[in-house]
This record gives C-alpha cells, sequence and structure tokens, in this order.
C-alpha cells in the first residue's frame, strides 16, 4: 500500500512539473519542457532540466506554452507582456492591461523571460565602463653571439559598442636594435595611437570623430597629430561580417626634427572585419589622406591583421601595416642631407591576450 502511495505522489509531482513549466512543441511532434530563456527569429532557447540549455530553430516551433510571463517584441515596435499560450497558430498573450493579444509568429522579432529582458534592457544603457572588449598583443626577439639583435613588438585595442554608439582606442609600440656594429643602433621606434568615437543616425548612416597621433624616430617625426571627423555608412553589418565606408575633414599638423607643417586634408576610408569559422577574425583597414592645400601631397596607410582565438582570453595574432608619406622631407634640405624613404612597413606576430568588461 505505501509504494502506491508513493507511485501516486511521485505521478503527481511529475504532473504538477509539467504543468507548471514551458513547453515547445515542434513541427515533427517533439515536444520540449522546460523554461523559456530568450528568442529572436531565428533561434529560440529553452532551459530544460535535464539536457541543459537546448536551442531549436524558431522556424521549427508549431507550439509555445509559457507559464511564466514573457515579454514579446513585434515588428511594428510595440512589446506586450505576459504569459503565451498557442490559438490557431497564432500566439496569445495574457497581458495585465488588455487581456488577450492575438499576434502571428511571423510579427515575433524577440522573447525574452523577466530576466533576460531586464539584461537587454541594461545592454541599451551601458554604464562607461561597460561593454569594452579588446586585447594587448606582444612580440619579442632577442639574439647573441655572432649577431645581438633585439625586438619588441606591443599593441593594444579596446572597443565598446553598444546599439546606438561605439568607442574605439589603439595603440602600437614597435622598438628594434642592433648592437652588433650596425649604424644607427635603434632600427625601428615607432609608436601610434588613437581614438574614435562614431554614433548612428540611422541603421546605415553615422557620424565620427576622432584624433591620432604617431611618432617615427627614423623618420625624424617627433609627432604626427590628426584630428578629424565626418560621416560614415555602414555597408554590410552582418554577424560575420562588416564594411564600413568614412569621409570628412583633418587637421593635420607634422614636427619634425628640422622642420613642421600644418594643413587641412580630406579623410577617405574603407574598413573591413569577417569571421572565419569560430576562432579567427580577419580585420583590414585602407586609409587616403589627401593634402587640401597642395594636391600632389597626400598619405595613405594600410592595415591587415588577423587574430585566431587559442583560448577564452589567449590568441596569436598577426599584423602588417604600411604608411606611405608622399614627402617626408623638409622642404629645402641642406647639401649631403641623406633623404627619408616615403613608405614605413611594420609586420609583427605574437601572442594577445583578449579581455571583456
Amino acid at each position: 500500500m505505501r509504494k502506491v502511495h508513493l507511485w501516486a505522489a511521485l505521478s503527481a509531482f511529475a504532473f504538477c512539473s509539467t504543468l507548471f513549466a514551458d513547453q515547445v512543441v515542434l513541427k515533427n511532434g517533439d515536444r520540449l519542457t522546460g523554461t523559456i530563456t530568450k528568442s529572436d527569429d531565428k533561434i529560440l532557447l529553452i532551459k530544460t532540466e535535464f539536457a541543459g540549455d537546448v536551442t531549436v530553430q524558431w522556424a521549427a516551433v508549431q507550439e509555445i506554452s509559457s507559464t511564466q510571463p514573457l515579454h514579446v517584441a513585434l515588428s511594428n515596435g510595440k512589446t506586450v507582456v505576459g504569459p503565451v499560450s498557442t490559438v490557431d497558430g497564432n500566439l496569445a498573450v495574457t497581458t495585465a492591461a488588455s487581456g488577450s493579444v492575438n499576434v502571428s509568429k511571423g510579427e515575433v522579432t524577440a522573447l525574452r523571460s523577466d530576466a533576460e529582458q531586464t539584461a537587454y534592457d541594461k545592454s541599451l544603457h551601458p554604464g562607461l565602463l561597460q561593454g569594452w572588449a579588446g586585447g594587448a598583443n606582444l612580440g619579442f626577439a632577442l639574439t647573441a653571439g655572432n649577431s645581438e639583435t633585439k625586438s619588441l613588438a606591443v599593441a593594444f585595442t579596446a572597443d565598446r559598442k553598444t546599439r546606438t554608439d561605439e568607442i574605439a582606442l589603439y595603440e602600437n609600440t614597435v622598438y628594434a636594435t642592433n648592437d652588433a656594429g650596425a649604424t644607427p643602433s635603434t632600427t625601428a621606434n615607432s609608436n601610434q595611437a588613437g581614438a574614435r568615437y562614431s554614433r548612428n543616425f540611422t541603421p546605415r548612416l553615422f557620424g565620427y570623430g576622432g584624433a591620432d597621433f604617431q611618432t617615427n624616430a627614423l623618420q625624424d617625426l617627433n609627432l604626427r597629430t590628426v584630428l578629424g571627423g565626418g560621416l560614415g555608412f555602414h555597408a554590410i553589418e552582418t554577424d560575420r561580417t562588416t564594411l564600413d565606408f568614412l569621409v570628412g575633414p583633418n587637421y593635420t599638423r607634422e614636427n619634425y626634427t628640422t622642420f613642421y607643417r600644418n594643413f587641412a586634408a580630406l579623410t577617405l576610408g574603407e574598413e573591413l572585419s569577417r569571421k572565419l569559422g569560430a576562432s579567427t577574425l580577419l580585420t583590414q583597414k585602407l586609409y587616403f589622406f589627401p593634402d587640401l592645400s597642395d594636391t600632389g601631397q597626400y598619405r595613405a596607410t594600410f592595415n591587415f591583421g588577423s587574430v585566431t582565438k587559442l583560448s577564452k582570453w589567449l590568441g596569436w595574432q598577426n599584423a602588417f601595416g604600411d604608411i606611405y608619406v608622399t614627402n617626408p622631407n623638409p622642404p629645402n634640405p641642406a647639401p649631403g642631407t641623406a633623404r627619408l624613404k616615403t613608405n614605413d612597413i611594420i609586420l609583427t606576430t605574437g601572442l594577445n591576450f583578449s579581455f571583456t568588461h
């Protein structure tokens, strides 16, 4: 008799657990029971008791039934909140204010639980110290014996991107010496750093403003300062690929060892990023800066890089950069003065340490 009572109690408990759980019925007849966490118009995530988080294609969902309130975002920009059921192929949301609201599955752009909705709302208005992602790159080489050389390459990037704006920071340094009697003994000594703020006006159009700084001891460049801003266009913006075009004016000040110059210039730029698989990211940037006061003079920069994740925080990076200046030499060089080269090329590789906050 005790066994009968125990079996009845377990059956009742299992029935109640099913009764007070969310359910998702797929078009092939499969049924999932648990807690609906979130969904967009592609994937639905449900947390089950024994299988953990399970994702299913939104297009494969036939019916939804939730005992908990869900935040149902619609294509017209409105959101209705309440338990969800399926009636005649449509979703019926039992709201506290308007009663049952019927919406078609095609109108739904997102489903979120209370916890997911809270996290989503916070993501729309993060604090200045929240939402950062980036990494630091480090490469070092040393030789001794018949040759005595040292080289160090350090780079840092940080990016804070929200639905409406973006802050990007960067810095990179390359330093190398040859101590085996070479003249000059320093074979590379350049630094670059900058910051840019962008804000979306529409899903495609954005405005930006930024500052870039550069030094290069072997080119006798003490400091190049570029202050600029303008408009940009998101030509491609998907989960795997982004392509932006930028245009705007800038003010450039160059301080060389023997002379300096200030001029207004134009910024014409293109930036591309592409994810390859789950672990590799490719980035490419091409910029052209024609001098508006002397159309024969310009500066161009090209950068290409890749980062392959080895673990959650460790990766391997490769970076190539080329900076071209039509005339880095003083206007009236003294007789016998060595001519400076117009190109500076940097190729680095090493470890990448990533972070998020």
